[in-house]
């Protein structure tokens, strides 16, 4: 398990749970070290092979929970549908990071155990990381294409200059997250000068 776009200002939370086939695709790793082109044949594969669940959490709901509530119920979201696919629960569920959603989220019924760089040290978690990367970007190329500004398809909702730019400049988008201290800022009128002397 694995998600993708914490720390983006626009777009969903995405997160991925992936059990590997008996001969998952080759040259997996953490989906932040792979080369887009890598990524993209690598993603069809894992999900043309292994068995895998999805979880998206869209900008309304993280702004009501806060992000990491809303990582927490991506990846319940992703594991349910897994479990719907297998059939059946799995013994355990690895997950990427220090923290996982048991006892976190209502709804998480599995067995967890938390592994710090999983994503470059278990195949099963590199898996998920690529297939939820690829997920979310897709869904933000997409974005882009509605609201062309902010140039989601090339920073994917990070907050890099031209994204913030055009923040200041075209305003906010529904897919900003609004709880997130730059799209807050952005929304605030601009304070009257002071008359000068």
């Amino acid at each position: 398990m694995d998600e993708a776009g914490r720390g983006p200002l626009a777009g969903p939370v995405v997160a991925a749970a992936v059990v590997l086939c008996a001969s998952p695709p080759q040259g997996l790793g953490d989906s932040k070290k792979l080369s887009a082109a890598r990524r993209d044949r690598l993603d069809p594969a894992i999900r043309a092979s292994c068995a895998w669940g999805v979880g998206i959490v869209e900008p309304a709901e993280i702004d009501r929970l806060n992000i990491f509530g809303a990582t927490m119920l991506a990846m319940t979201l992703a594991m349910e549908r897994l479990a719907q696919v297998l059939g059946t629960d799995p013994a355990e569920v690895l997950v990427d990071g220090n923290l996982t959603p048991a006892g976190r989220t209502a709804d998480w019924r599995w067995q967890a155990r938390p592994i710090v760089g999983g994503d470059a040290t278990e195949p099963c978690i590199s898996a998920a990381s690529i297939v939820a990367k690829q997920w979310r970007d897709r869904i933000m190329r997409a974005a882009a294409q509605e609201h062309p500004h902010y140039g989601w398809e090339r920073n994917m909702g990070y907050g890099t200059k031209e994204h913030m730019a055009a923040l200041r400049a075209h305003g906010t988008t529904p897919l900003h997250r609004r709880s997130f201290a730059p799209v807050a800022q952005a929304e605030l009128p601009l304070a009257p000068r002071p008359d000068g002397p």
